[in-house]
């Protein structure tokens, strides 16, 4: 998604699209599967609606929203070229860029007018925008009165510095982390107008998770395939950023979680 500016590289080029994927699934460059995509949209009535996936990546989460809601539309926005032609191929190839287009822009407000948007749906992608503030302001700008905002993010468990082993974390990873805790988002979503705001944490579930996907990339076909499509030390730099995630995750200063909003009508 949109950081304050774009580095002189993308964070996601081919070769991380292809590990995620091979950790995650076709499409998927966050964890869970789509039964995790399902949990954050359980509910939700958007059937012929106008949707957008902000920080779309690869776009199987995209193809996945709109095909288990029923939107009429579905648009999916990145900052990164390589996601975005990645998402773009998925699509055609699926038959579904009828109704379902991705769009790439620069950081910043979002390139869309007022009252676009149905649903606005984002998967562990905010946590690249520091200003959680604008963030959400622009949010509520796109979405029409009655539009609801459904995302999952990484958010820190506490306001201020990270520990050092959360720093460690962050510089391991080596990606445009602007991590916040639950009390700043609720604050940033009521502060743009936003009501029925809910946070649930997620890191009882992806502690387990984390070190399920530690274990199988220390050894097994899971570790094999991934040596196969990006090579021995690029695996190596990885397992050593889902040791790090797992002792911040057990901490419980790495606290994905699930948040939902309305627009008042």
């Amino acid at each position: 998604m949109a950081t304050t500016q774009l580095p002189d590289e993308p964070e996601y080029d081919d070769t991380a699209i292809r590990f995620l994927e091979v950790i995650w699934g076709p499409g998927y460059l966050s964890p869970g599967g789509p039964e995790e995509v399902d949990r954050v949209i359980v509910g939700l009535k958007m059937a012929g609606k106008a949707g957008v996936d902000l920080g779309c990546g690869a776009g199987g989460i995209t193809l996945h929203v709109a095909q288990g809601l029923g939107l009429g539309t579905m648009v999916g926005f990145d900052v990164e070229a390589p996601v975005i032609a990645a998402a773009r191929a998925r699509a055609a190839a699926a038959g579904m860029d009828h109704r379902v287009s991705f769009v790439q822009g620069p950081p910043g407000p979002l390139p869309f007018a007022d009252a676009s948007f149905d649903l606005a749906f984002s998967k562990d992608a905010l946590i690249h925008v520091p200003d959680k503030e604008a963030l959400f302001a622009e949010i509520f700008r796109i979405l029409r009165p009655g539009g609801i905002f459904a995302a999952s993010d990484w958010l820190i468990g506490h306001d201020g510095p990270p520990s050092p082993e959360m720093a460690d974390y962050i510089a391991a990873e080596g990606l445009s982390f602007g991590m916040a805790s639950a009390w700043r988002y609720r604050t940033a979503m009521v502060s743009a107008g936003f009501v029925d705001v809910t946070t649930i944490s997620r890191n009882g579930w992806y502690s387990e998770q984390a070190l399920a996907e530690l274990a199988r990339l220390q050894s097994g076909p899971l570790r094999v395939r991934a040596v196969a499509a990006v090579g021995e030390e690029y695996v190596a730099k990885n397992i050593r950023t889902w040791q790090a995630m797992a002792q911040v995750l057990a901490t419980g200063e790495h606290c994905p979680t699930h948040l939902r909003a309305l627009k008042p009508l």
